[in-house]
């Protein structure tokens, strides 16, 4: 499998040496995973960091209604995990399933130790991984308090244009935090807009 992408992804933020890089790409297993393959399920801990280099998956939880509540897409050249599993190696309260047949790098625990011992410039990429997906995640939590149905799929569809083509809308729908009939009236309104 091609390393080149994840080497862009990780060069977009911090200068690494081939060196570095080679060290880091070394500690990195491939993947290959059938659509609908759970990587994690609630109560495992997450081991794993994951790199897309094609597919798309979603990380989600069940609420206390039974209901499925989407956190996350990732889709290539995005980063898959449970951050607070994987950093305390306690048990997750979380789901991360493959909605497509794909193709993952994926650095474990014990090889991401092994990293930022080897290359403490990583530390540094990976700090601004986080502070991104705190971004994210703040974005999210304000828009999803303040903007109305239509803004949140505007937002969505601007952040996420191939989605709608890939996954089924009652998933759009969940990341949306409203129904699969709600958000069809929504995107019944915009087609009439157009």
């Amino acid at each position: 499998m091609p390393y080149s992408e994840i080497n862009q992804n990780v060069c977009r933020y911090v200068n690494f040496s081939q060196d570095e890089l080679a060290i880091f790409n070394d500690l990195l297993k491939p993947k290959t995973l059938a659509k609908k393959h759970f990587l994690l399920r609630a109560g495992e801990v997450c081991n794993f960091e994951g790199f897309v280099v094609s597919g798309c998956l979603r990380k989600y939880y069940i609420d206390e209604n039974g209901q499925e509540v989407i956190i996350q897409f990732a889709v290539e050249n995005s980063w898959i995990s449970d951050i607070a599993s994987f950093s305390n190696q306690s048990p997750s309260g979380l789901f991360i399933e493959t909605l497509e047949n794909c193709e993952l790098l994926v650095l474990s625990h014990q090889n991401k130790e092994e990293l930022l011992l080897k290359v403490p410039s990583f530390e540094r990429f990976y700090r601004i991984l986080v502070e991104r997906n705190i971004a994210v995640l703040q974005n999210r939590i304000h828009y999803s308090i303040s903007k109305t149905a239509m803004e949140k799929y505007l937002d969505f569809l601007a952040n996420y244009p191939s989605l709608p083509q890939r996954v089924a809308q009652h998933y759009i729908a969940s990341y949306l935090g409203m129904s699969a009939e709600f958000l069809s009236k929504v995107r019944t309104k915009l087609s009439k807009k157009d």
